[in-house]
This record gives C-alpha cells, structure tokens and sequence, in this order.
C-alpha cells in the first residue's frame, strides 16, 4: 500500500508539468460537497487535471457502482463502502484511505432554539426533525444512534422528515419545513465557526466515529487524473481545506 502512494505522490508531483490535462468523475457523499469543490478548484489551478463531480447518497453511489456507472473514485461518508467495493472486485485494492471523520451536529436555521445540550430534543418545541436516510446515508445512521443512546428514539420517530441523503436534510431544516435538522458540521460551518442559526455538536460518544473512505474505482486505475486526486487528497493543502469545515484528519 505505501508503495502505491508513494506513486499517487509522484503522479501529482508529476502532474505539475503535465501539458494535456485529464478528467476525473468523482462521486461524493453529499456531506462533503463544500470543501470537495473547493478541493477540485485547488486540483485544477495546481495540476490542470479536472474533476467532475456528483454528490449524494453513499448507499446510492454503491448501488450506481455495482451497477456500471462510470466513476473513476469514491469519496464515501463511511468507511465500510469502499472495502465491500474492493472485496467485490469494483475498486482498485490497496487504495482506499480515510481523508476525514465528519462530525454530526443538531441544527436550527432558528437562532437561539437548539441549546449548547441538546436538551431542546426532550422539550415540547421540538417539532419535526430532518435526517438523512440511515440505509443509504451514514450520518443518517448517526442520527439514530444518537436518539437511541439518549433513549429519545421512539418517541421523536413519528416526527422524522427523512431525506435521501444528508443534503436533502439540510434542506428540510434550512427552509424552515423541518424547525430541527441532523446535518453535516460541514454544512453549517464557514471559517471554522457556526455561520447562522443555533447548533449542538454532538458528542462523539453517543455515535459510531463517521470515518469516510476515498477509493480509486476499476475505471479509474489508468486514468491519471484519478491518480492525481488520490494523492492530492492527502496533502496538505487539501487538508486544509478539509478542517475548515469541521472534519477531523
């Protein structure tokens, strides 16, 4: 494997100089779509290669995947996805990283509704709560481990508005059709603080760790765009860009 990024590595380096610049089709969990566009821009601007991205559902990407759709890498809201990929023959072994652990946050376009404590989930204005799909969508999964751990889970269920994917539930709680939403800190914060509204970041005790995999997809083994990205997603500026938006490395 470390033989394998020491090439991604010299690809990118590599890239610099490259006169006939490629494409690369990357599919993306939709929690990551802000600091992915910015990343694909920095890839651009630094090696000429262009990424073409598509966000949604983890779950759905899988399926689309399986299925013949031509990605060329996987940027998954889980650690789980890539390897079933790899095990079945449709990623390319030895590739797959961890490039973030997302965290989840309960959120209200309201100011002053969600307390630092979450306590508003056991209160009367709760209302409906917006999540992601918890089949298709780990930070829905997130949700409801965290509602199981707080012993709220059947009570507050009838009140689910349940999108596809995690950008369907910011939606829901952005447009005020869902008062609360579990979101993506990532959707939320801009320059590293909580841009509007009120929040409560749950603790990462009360869930799984989100840990999300990046995998070089069978299509993408020989494309040197794919090769390029992997390697530019473990770098520092990168990174950067990443823990901008409240991800962990």
């Amino acid at each position: 494997m470390m033989k394998f990024f020491r090439l991604l590595f010299a690809v990118g380096a590599l890239a610099l100089g490259v006169s006939h610049a490629a494409e690369v089709t990357v599919a993306v969990a939709a929690n990551f779509t802000a600091p992915m566009q910015k990343i694909a821009e920095a890839l651009e601007r630094d090696t000429g290669h262009r990424a073409v991205l598509a966000f949604g559902a983890t779950g759905k990407f899988y399926a689309q995947i399986k299925n013949g759709a031509p990605f060329h890498v996987l940027m998954s809201a889980d650690n789980v996805t890539s390897g079933r990929l790899e095990k079945e023959g449709f990623a390319v072994p030895g590739t797959r990283f961890i490039y973030a652990s997302g965290r989840l946050v309960l959120w209200s376009a309201q100011p002053g509704l969600v307390d630092d404590k979450g306590e508003v989930l056991r209160s009367s204005k709760a209302g409906h709560i917006a999540l992601a799909d918890p089949k298709l969508a780990p930070y829905g999964t997130a949700a409801i481990e965290t509602l199981t751990r707080l012993g709220l889970l059947q009570r507050l269920q009838p009140r689910f508005v349940q999108g596809e994917n995690i950008a369907q539930a910011y939606q829901f709680a952005a447009t005020g059709n869902a008062p609360l939403g579990f979101v993506a800190l990532s959707q939320v914060m801009v320059g590293g603080r909580i841009s509007k509204g009120s929040a409560w970041v749950v603790p990462a005790s009360l869930h799984a760790p989100i840990l999300q995999d990046a995998v070089l997809l069978a299509p993408g083994k020989d494309n040197p765009a794919a090769l390029a990205l992997m390697g530019y997603l473990r770098g520092e500026k990168a990174r950067a860009i990443i823990r901008s938006y409240g991800y962990e490395i």
